[in-house]
């Protein structure tokens, strides 16, 4: 279905309406885009400041084994129980102090004393040390950097441990010999990563190696999916098992060679905020909803009041289309339209003074053209009769004579007589009875009314109409619309000529050419040829036969024109329907 055009109140409101929805949607979608920002940058914050509570945490760690350690090393009663190599004595007297200094780190920390090559001398606090290993290889392989004390993680036994190497030396003649190392560690595990996640503020932490996974406080589905996903280490970017999404930072854990042997990756949920951003967004939409409804009849309700004032303008404009300058806008305010209103008003009643000074101009002007035209036309006629009248009045003639003349003042008063009922016919519209007749003797007829003249200046008529065409016609009205257009060419050709008339015929009408050899029709006067009073060149005559004969025309159905196209002369054609 094809619509119309849209009218100025749809145009306005639609307009108006898609830039309220462009500008809502793209404020919503900032807003949320702006929010979800601020969300990540804010759950990135939060797992940098779960890394630097975990460096922390893991550094007070290993401080506080390495002052026990060192406190341990630095004794004289150690130290001299370490020169024996007597396992019980150093059980003994180590074991004593450290359970007395190590505090509440005894509960998840383990402490014991390796030979040079690593081996385990001695432990303490059997139910933590009883999974640990009894074999240290790390220590032989980090050896060239004693006598400092050296920390990190490694990587033994399928485990993961933060250790923390102190070494023992005992005096000799060939100087310092290392007698013991002191290991004292964590073993990284669930509990230990739990212990994290809680003091760091609920961040997750997975610790792995090459896909192992040592500890983790997720799932063991998610730890699988997050330590394959998580990003390059010192990168925060954002991960998902295929549930959740997370805020990921990952560290790589330093062995004790400063190598890295692991990875770390602390992983913040993403989905309270995704849950507020949801929020947020329902939010946003129902506001949406809202705030568009709202503005949409808003809208609606303004562009009906500054259409209302165009609409007026347009009914009254249609009005005075249609000549009627009365029609006034009303004007309800001071804005532009009501200025506009206003002029428009002005504008009409301008236009009502002048149409009325014009149709007063014209009608006097019409009066006197018609009063001149006709006295002029008149003349002829009249001194035609009066003559008459005055020589039967004033002279014995012979009866001839008096026929003659009476012939002359009867066809001079008929002439004034057809005039007179010609103008009164066209002033009333009136048309007479239509009835079929043969065109070739319509216009025979009217041939034969100009013959004398014709004969008299010398112009040949040469008729060429079947005498088969009959249509229906006003056959004294047509025969007077051929009269006209046969006069106007003998008027052109006061010293001879010629003219020619043909009739062609179609299934619907017939077309009748009066061609003439005369000095043809100007451009300058053929727009105004069929007004009335147009009367171009002629001594005397109304301007009323061309006007006339086109108005027979039209009221047959026809009509009249001048052929512009034709050379040497004018050529008049009337075309007339075959049926009414």
């Amino acid at each position: 279905m094809k619509l119309g055009p849209l009218s100025l109140l749809w145009k306005t409101w639609l307009s108006t309406s898609f830039a309220l929805t462009v500008l809502f949607a793209i404020t919503g979608y900032m807003l949320q885009r702006h929010t979800l920002k601020a969300t990540t940058r804010s759950l990135e914050a939060e797992v940098k400041a779960s890394f630097g509570a975990y460096e922390s945490v893991w550094r007070a760690r290993a401080e506080k084994l390495g002052s026990v350690a060192g406190i341990l090393s630095g004794m004289p009663n150690v130290r001299g129980a370490f020169s024996t190599l007597d396992q019980a004595a150093i059980r003994d007297t180590a074991g004593e102090l450290w359970l007395r200094i190590s505090d509440r780190m005894k509960e998840t920390a383990f402490f014991l004393v390796a030979d040079p090559e690593g081996k385990t001398i001695a432990s303490f606090d059997s139910r933590i040390t009883a999974a640990v290993p009894q074999q240290w290889p790390v220590v032989r392989e980090v050896r060239p950097k004693f006598p400092r004390q050296i920390s990190g993680f490694i990587v033994h036994q399928d485990q993961l441990f933060q250790l923390v190497l102190t070494p023992v030396y005992a005096g000799s003649g060939r100087g310092a010999v290392l007698i013991n190392v002191l290991v004292a560690g964590y073993t990284v595990n669930h509990l230990v990563a739990q212990e994290l996640k809680e003091s760091t503020g609920a961040s997750e932490f997975v610790f792995f190696s090459r896909g192992r996974v040592f500890a983790s406080t997720l799932n063991d589905r998610a730890t699988a999916v997050l330590s394959a996903r998580a990003p390059r280490a010192g990168r925060i970017d954002l991960v998902s098992d295929g549930v959740s999404e997370y805020v990921a930072l990952v560290r790589e854990l330093i062995d004790l060679g400063g190598k890295p042997v692991g990875t770390l990756g602390i992983f913040r949920s993403f989905e309270d905020a995704r849950q507020s951003v949801d929020a947020l967004r329902r939010d946003i939409v129902l506001f949406w909803i809202v705030a568009m409804s709202v503005g949409l009849w808003l809208t609606w309700v303004l562009a009906r009041r500054i259409v209302r004032p165009v609409d007026s303008l347009d009914r009254a404009a249609a009005e005075v289309a249609r000549q009627n300058y009365d029609y006034r806008v009303p004007v309800n305010s001071r804005d532009e339209l009501g200025r506009l209103a206003s002029t428009f008003n002005s504008m009409c009643a301008s236009l009502q003074r002048a149409r009325q000074e014009l149709i007063r101009h014209e009608r006097i002007s019409t009066i006197g053209r018609l009063a001149g035209s006709i006295v002029h036309d008149l003349r002829n006629p009249l001194a035609a009769i009066y003559g008459g009248a005055e020589m039967l009045v004033d002279t014995d003639l012979a009866p001839a004579q008096v026929k003659r003349l009476a012939g002359n003042i009867y066809r001079a008063s008929r002439r004034i007589q057809e005039m007179l009922q010609e103008l009164l016919d066209v002033s009333r519209g009136r048309t007479g009875q239509a009835e079929l007749c043969k065109l070739r003797e319509v216009i025979q007829a009217a041939v034969d009314a100009v013959r004398p003249t014709a004969e008299a200046q010398s112009v040949r008529n040469d008729l060429s109409v079947p005498a088969d065409l009959e249509l229906p016609m006003e056959r004294a009205r047509m025969e007077r619309v051929f009269v006209n257009l046969i006069v106007n060419s003998l008027e052109a050709m006061p010293g001879g000529g010629s003219i020619r008339i043909a009739a062609t015929a179609d299934e619907k009408a017939v077309t009748v050419s009066i061609e003439d050899t005369g000095p043809g029709v100007s451009g300058e006067i053929r727009s105004e040829l069929f007004q009335p009073f147009a009367s171009f060149g002629k001594k005397s005559g109304l301007g009323l036969g061309l006007a006339l004969s086109r108005e027979t025309a039209l009221d047959h159905g026809g009509d009249i024109w001048a052929d512009a196209g034709f050379q040497g002369g004018a050529r008049f054609c009337v075309r007339l329907p075959l049926a009414r």
